[in-house]
Order: structure tokens, then C-alpha cells, then sequence
């Protein structure tokens, strides 16, 4: 027979993993935002010594691009804030549903408001990452011009 301290414990776990797995998400997710940021930084660098290199050439498109590489980094930047805060949320999710057990107490309000809170901070990530999306899709430039 099982002691209530156990199956409470267990009971936690057991609400716990649904959590978890958000945050496995929202880990992939940040996963390729950050690559998008890396690729971004890494282009506008390149954009920067080719200007360098080429300083008696016309640098206008040059400009042009690095413009819209800092506005995707800004929009990827803050899409990655915000998934960060909506990581955050969730894990204090799981830390108030142990504390909760442990201390007897019915901590649900506080549990619903962080859900929701990490939910519309993912939202939030989400939009701003399709606005990135949107920006790099716009300024593409496919075959020669």
C-alpha cells in the first residue's frame, strides 16, 4: 500500500509531463530561431567586408540588404525574448505544482495564470518570428537581376 505522500508526489509527475513536453517544443523552437539569427549575423558580417573590401564600388544594394538584416535580427530577437519568457513560465508551472504538493496548498490560480501567461508569450514568439519570416521572404532574390 502506498503512503499519500508518494502518491502525491506521483500524481505531480504525472501532471508535470505535459509541461515538460511544452518545453521540449518550445526548446526546438528557440533551436531554430537561434540558427536563423546565427545565418542572419553571419550574412550581415559578410555584407560588412564585402563593403570594406569593395569601398570604391557603389554599396547601395549592400546597404540596402544589411537594413533588412537588422530588421530580421531585431524581429528574430524579440520572437526568441519571448519564447525565452514563455520557457520561463512553463518551468515555473511545474516548480508551483511541486510546491503546491508539498506545501498542501491549492496554488491553481497562480498555476493557470502562468499557463496562460507562457501561452500568449509563445503566441507572441510565433508572430513575430512568421514577421521575420515575412521580411526575409519579401526581400528574396531568386536567379540574376
Amino acid at each position: 500500500m502506498q503512503s499519500e505522500p508518494v502518491a502525491t508526489i506521483a500524481h505531480v509527475i504525472q501532471l508535470s509531463v505535459a509541461p515538460v513536453f511544452l518545453l521540449t517544443g518550445i526548446a526546438g523552437l528557440l533551436n531554430v530561431l537561434t540558427g536563423r539569427l546565427s545565418r542572419i549575423v553571419e550574412r550581415a558580417r559578410h555584407l560588412e567586408r564585402t563593403l570594406l573590401d569593395e569601398a570604391a564600388d557603389d554599396g547601395a544594394p549592400a546597404h540596402s540588404q544589411l537594413r533588412t538584416l537588422a530588421s530580421r535580427a531585431r524581429w528574430i530577437n524579440i520572437a526568441i525574448s519571448l519564447c525565452v519568457v514563455s520557457a520561463i513560465f512553463v518551468a515555473s508551472v511545474v516548480v508551483v505544482l511541486f510546491a503546491s504538493a508539498f506545501w498542501g496548498s491549492d496554488y491553481g490560480g497562480i498555476v493557470a495564470v502562468l499557463f496562460i501567461g507562457a501561452m500568449l508569450a509563445l503566441i507572441a514568439g510565433l508572430v513575430f518570428f512568421m514577421r521575420e519570416i515575412y521580411v526575409a521572404t519579401s526581400n528574396l532574390r531568386i536567379g540574376s537581376h
